[in-house]
């Protein structure tokens, strides 16, 4: 074989392993959504190191099939319904293999002009399809820049915040204990890991207790912030959520954002799942009181239709951001930087490099159009509302809280036993995949809707599943006679 693949070796590769994709989702349906095989089986199937002579992509196709496909947990299926969706789709894989045939390193303006400015351009657009505050637009004093994940957001919101804390004191001489991050009890976990990386420590996170909706109860904050204050710290930033992990509670911004308004408090705002559904009007109430937040975040690689790894990140004031984040030797310095007149979004992120991954979100929202991702949107949520319904309908079950997107929690009314007997074999079937929670203390599963593979009789059959596997926990649990 050639030692460098030339353009027309890689042609032909590229249309067979196209061709190999097509044909895995075109099978999903068929495969089992998580495989049974032991830990190690997938590593001892691997030969000891690297070929010494180079293989045909053929070879490698036939290994993929072989070995690693049957040895994963398919989120592209039909019938994956845990956690959130991770979902990708044809343009946005076509868009990654642009960017990846590309190979463009976007740290600067000048590594990559249009990298930067169709990032620019594109996060202007999703301002406007989302109804977000005008002040998160480029054209003024924010802007937005594309994370790989909202963990990566929140950290970079918790270093913006300290810096404005501290009064410019973090950059030079670092934290000391005084600051305070405030979430609620259903924040992500990613918050307390932004402040231990920040080095607040865990200590520096205040979890602020819950209301019956498990949203965040605005009069618990404005308790902790007064407490805090009275002895002598300083609340630096406040992470609401809207569309929580557990449940998708939506905490109440407006009130959250009066507090941080008051005290002068960084209001991060984590949409990392539920963000998405603002594309559709009827669903921005999510968004109320988000005109308050100093940054916000959503992944378009949960629900839109764009593969991981993408987070959405804007900020009401770049030049704040950009202070506390910027660092420049001499051998990043150029003209285009130092007239002023450019981003350069590695002053928006913690690494330096960056890949072009403006270049999926744009594909997406070419290919789908606004119209398109709203029927994403609009599809999930009414099969989950249909979910919810036949669980309403079996009184044997209980819809666990609100659904107002696609996540459905419920769980099985004769408590923790039956429910996590009832998920493991549901889930030992591999025709389907929930996760679980706790809610107000009780085993809670979850069904999520996401794959745009999935349809209403994919939903059906996995509530078919659930009552039948339900029917016979429930007999086995009661035991003979």
């Amino acid at each position: 074989m050639a030692e460098h693949m030339d353009a027309e070796e890689f042609r032909q590769a590229g249309y067979a392993v196209v061709d190999w994709v097509a044909d895995y989702w075109a099978t999903l349906p068929e495969r089992r959504v998580t495989g049974q095989d032991p830990p190690g089986l997938v590593a001892a199937g691997l030969p000891a190191g690297p070929p010494e002579q180079g293989e045909p992509v053929a070879a490698v196709l036939a290994d993929l099939d072989r070995l690693i496909a049957p040895g994963l947990t398919h989120w592209q299926h039909p019938g994956f319904f845990g956690y959130f969706p991770a979902n990708t789709s044809g343009p946005s894989v076509l868009g990654d293999l642009v960017s990846s045939g590309l190979g463009v390193q976007g740290m600067l303006w000048s590594t990559g002009p249009a990298a930067t400015e169709l990032e620019t351009v594109v996060m202007d657009w999703l301002v406007d399809l989302l109804g977000l505050p005008q002040r998160f637009r480029s054209t003024g004093t924010g802007g937005g820049v594309i994370q790989d994940s909202a963990s990566s957001a929140t950290l970079v919101a918790t270093l913006a915040a300290l810096h404005r804390a501290s009064g410019g004191r973090w950059r030079t001489v670092g934290v000391d204990g005084r600051y305070r991050v405030y979430t609620s009890t259903e924040g992500h976990s990613s918050i307390e890991k932004a402040a231990r990386i920040a080095g607040l420590g865990s200590d520096g996170v205040r979890t602020v207790g819950v209301g019956p909706t498990r949203a965040m109860d605005p009069v618990a904050l404005r308790a902790a912030v007064e407490a805090d204050r009275a002895a002598g710290c300083v609340p630096a930033m406040v992470v609401a959520t809207v569309g929580t992990t557990s449940t998708t509670a939506v905490d109440p911004l407006p009130e959250i954002g009066e507090i941080c308004a008051e005290y002068g408090i960084w209001l991060h705002v984590d949409a990392a799942y539920a963000g998405s559904a603002a594309v559709c009007p009827e669903l921005r109430w999510t968004h109320a009181g988000v005109e308050y937040a100093d940054s916000y975040c959503f992944d378009p690689h949960k629900w839109l239709l764009t593969g991981f790894d993408c987070d959405a990140f804007w900020v009401a004031d770049s030049g704040e951001l950009i202070e506390a984040l910027t660092v420049l030797p001499e051998y990043l310095r150029n003209a285009a930087s130092e007239s002023g007149a450019v981003v350069d979004y590695r002053d928006w992120q913690v690494p330096l490099g960056r890949r072009f991954r403006a270049l999926k979100l744009w594909f997406v929202l070419r290919w789908y159009g606004v119209e398109g991702l709203r029927s994403h949107i609009r599809s999930g949520v009414a099969l989950a509302a249909g979910f919810a319904d036949r669980v309403r309908a079996d009184d044997r079950f209980e819809v666990v809280g609100a659904h107002p997107f696609s996540l459905v929690c419920f769980r099985l009314r004769a408590g923790d036993e039956a429910n996590t007997a009832l998920l493991a074999r549901v889930n030992a079937t591999g025709r389907v995949f929930l996760t679980h929670t706790r809610v107000d203390g009780g085993h809670t599963l979850r069904l999520a809707v996401g794959s745009p593979q999935t349809r209403s009789e994919h939903v059906e059959q996995a509530w078919e599943l659930v009552a039948a596997t339900a029917t016979e926990v429930l007999a086995d649990l009661s035991g003979p006679g």
